[in-house]
């Protein structure tokens, strides 16, 4: 980890004290402005990758500890946050990644030491190693010097997550709303469940951290209920009809957008989002992505379920949908959506002004008085 940034002013630069704001979304403009800063040489694809990769590492070390999805899923918004504000190649993706896991396990209370995370990580990362362990959780036998340091770096790393968050330990998930928003829209159990399944996915972009979770969580059951009429086999003619209903209901503006506070064009953003990741998954079959239907076994099963695998390492079940389908819906959706509204950067035309001029290259330091705020500026001071 390269723990120097450009143009860090010196410390007679910085001023005495300042305040940081906590801003839980972000514009579309923002978070293409903040990527391109922040991937430096690496190309979009490259980068997509390395997000992709980073979320399955997330998924494989949490699902093998045993932490409930939204540890899982705060971890991998934590860890999309983190490097808006901080350059890939200044960071090894295992610090950030379990830097993000051990935060997370804060947020929602379900602590485990940096130790602990760091012993499963290895057995992930190090499988050969684990196969060999003669300890009765498979501990890797690590060099203690090695681990230590590794702690050091994670618990670094911690620090600059904590900051970028401003110490705000609130965390919304929209998997309640889901089952709350599909119950009411009459949605069928299976498409429920595959929704759900979707907001997973949803993790492992940055839809999350630029929409609330009433909006994700309607965007998912809109998605889904675009993608049953790719999936066979048909489901029952009543129950598919219900299904298709949902799309059509969440395509059209009208009321729905006032009771869910949510708008029809965000919708079809995320849907694009999700079934991009989906097309990645159908050119990619052993990318590490969850279940795609409500049938699908789960590629990381319970810890209680592992007996029930002979090889101990679950493979990803096979994506029900061609990437050639999955294009074609995109351009069925492009010609019949909305027209796309203009995105404003938030406050000012430079999103990393977000952090007020030099508070960026000030995230980590410790010169001057810092006043960490839990919400965005005009919003602090109105109930918050």
């Amino acid at each position: 980890m390269d723990q120097g940034h450009s143009r860090v002013p010196s410390p007679s630069q910085l001023p005495a004290s300042f305040s940081k704001y906590h801003h839980p979304y972000f514009t579309s403009a923002e978070v293409q402005y903040l990527s391109e800063k922040q991937r430096g040489k690496l190309s979009a694809t490259q980068e997509e990758k390395a997000r992709q990769q980073a979320c399955g590492f997330i998924e494989a070390v949490g699902s093998k500890i045993g932490f409930p999805r939204k540890t899982l899923a705060t971890a991998q918004n934590l860890y999309h946050r983190f490097h808006l504000f901080f350059p890939r190649k200044d960071f090894n993706y295992y610090d950030v990644t379990l830097a993000a896991l051990y935060v997370s396990t804060k947020m929602h209370d379900t602590l485990k030491k940096p130790r602990e995370i760091l012993m499963v990580s290895y057995a992930v990362r190090f499988p050969e190693l684990a196969a060999k362990s003669k300890s009765v959780g498979g501990e890797v036998d690590m060099d203690p010097a090695t681990a230590e340091n590794d702690r050091q770096r994670l618990l670094a790393v911690e620090r600059l997550i904590l900051e970028t968050i401003c110490f705000n330990f609130t965390s919304k998930m929209p998997f309640s709303y889901v089952i709350k928003i599909g119950r009411k829209l009459k949605a069928s159990k299976k498409l429920i469940k595959f929704a759900w399944r979707l907001t997973i996915d949803s993790h492992r972009t940055l839809v999350p951290i630029m929409y609330p979770p009433n909006t994700v969580a309607l965007g998912c059951l809109y998605t889904a209920s675009l993608l049953t009429t790719l999936e066979p086999p048909p489901s029952p003619l009543v129950e598919a009809q219900l299904d298709s209903r949902v799309a059509t209901i969440l395509k059209e503006k009208g009321d729905w957008e006032r009771t869910y506070m949510a708008e029809a064009e965000d919708l079809e953003e995320i849907a694009h989002v999700l079934i991009d990741l989906l097309i990645q998954a159908a050119q990619n079959p052993l990318a590490n992505t969850s279940p795609r239907t409500p049938a699908s076994p789960s590629p990381h099963p319970s810890p209680r379920n592992q007996h029930l695998s002979s090889t101990g390492t679950p493979q990803p079940p096979p994506i029900p949908y061609k990437a050639d389908q999955l294009i074609r819906l995109k351009i069925m959706m492009r010609q019949n959506e909305h027209p796309l509204r203009p995105q404003q950067p938030l406050g000012s035309a430079d999103p990393s002004e977000l952090y007020n001029g030099n508070d960026i290259a000030m995230l980590g330091r410790n010169q001057g008085t810092v006043r960490f705020l839990f919400g965005p500026l005009g919003v602090v001071g109105q109930g918050v």
